[in-house]
């Protein structure tokens, strides 16, 4: 592959570990029950990249630390710039110094995840603000230009299990989703921001398709799905993504999943690798602790 690598910019952006928000205590499940659960935001002691994405008992749950700006506009810059795998330290607080990986967008409220290691979790405070290398926006595959790439540092790419041939590239991903199943999100103008959901409402096609086991930082495909410009059916698309967060209750909702690479013709492709996962790719989350 020939990639623009030495065109690319590096650009600090920040925000604070946001606090977890209640509108209302209640969220309504896809049965109508009102049920009340932890949900997104704050720093999640006990779950990360790694860890099982369905079974919580919560909603929308982010792994590790959560983090956004009070400005609008710079919050924007902070989740469209910051990419999975991208560098973040810590600059204010009782852990200040100490360093993490980003590990995905969440859309809606616009947060990034950061993982850090759990003694750096204990030390780490609500409104401790954190500075982000962002990294990656803007890479191109030169000479298969029909693959938009986005939202992923070169140095996590340069560890994906990629096979090149002469029509494109095979990726390997450890779970393939149906385009039927990718619900909340879909829609976006961008996918250069945030993520959207795989819907689990159905359990029946879930175990079906061996995605009962879908694991935090899992890279998944998707098929007939064109994430290049927005994200929208199409026949024989194709898109790569990192699952970023638990399931939810609410209908329609489900893991959420940050695109990566994504093409509309079968210049992209999927084969199965069971370690295809961002936390053993890294050595962070479950896989980690350095």
């Amino acid at each position: 592959m020939r990639l623009n690598l030495e065109r690319l910019v590096k650009l600090s952006v920040w925000g604070d570990i946001s606090s977890p928000t209640i509108v209302s205590p209640y969220r309504v499940n896809s049965s109508g029950k009102g049920l009340v659960l932890p949900t997104l935001g704050g720093i999640t002691y006990n779950i990360r990249v790694g860890d099982p994405a369905l079974g919580w008992a919560g909603d929308h749950v982010e792994p590790g630390v959560s983090l956004r700006n009070k400005d609008r506009d710079e919050s924007n810059a902070l989740n469209i710039l910051s990419c999975i795998g991208n560098r973040a330290r810590v600059i204010s607080g009782d852990a200040k110094g100490e360093i993490g990986i980003v590990t995905g967008k969440h859309g809606g409220i616009e947060h990034v995840l950061i993982d850090f290691p759990e003694r750096v979790l204990e030390r780490l405070n609500i409104g401790d603000k954190i500075q982000i290398e962002s990294y990656g926006q803007g890479m191109e595959i030169l000479n298969f230009p029909e693959i938009k790439v986005m939202n992923i540092s070169p140095d996590l790419f340069s560890l994906l299990n990629i096979k090149e041939d002469n029509n494109g590239l095979k990726i390997g991903v450890r779970k393939v989703i149906p385009a039927e199943l990718m619900g909340s999100g879909i829609g976006s103008a961008s996918s250069f921001s945030g993520d959207y959901d795989i819907m689990t409402q159905d359990r029946e096609t879930l175990r079906e398709l061996g995605l009962e086991d879908l694991k935090l930082g899992d890279i998944v495909g998707i098929k007939d799905m064109d994430d290049r410009y927005g994200r929208t059916y199409k026949k024989g698309a194709r898109s790569v993504g990192v699952v970023i967060h638990c399931d939810c209750v609410q209908s329609g909702h489900g893991p959420g999943v940050t695109v990566v690479l994504s093409s509309s013709d079968n210049s992209l492709e999927f084969f199965e690798d069971g370690k295809a996962n961002i936390a053993h790719i890294l050595k962070i989350g479950r896989y980690g602790d350095g």
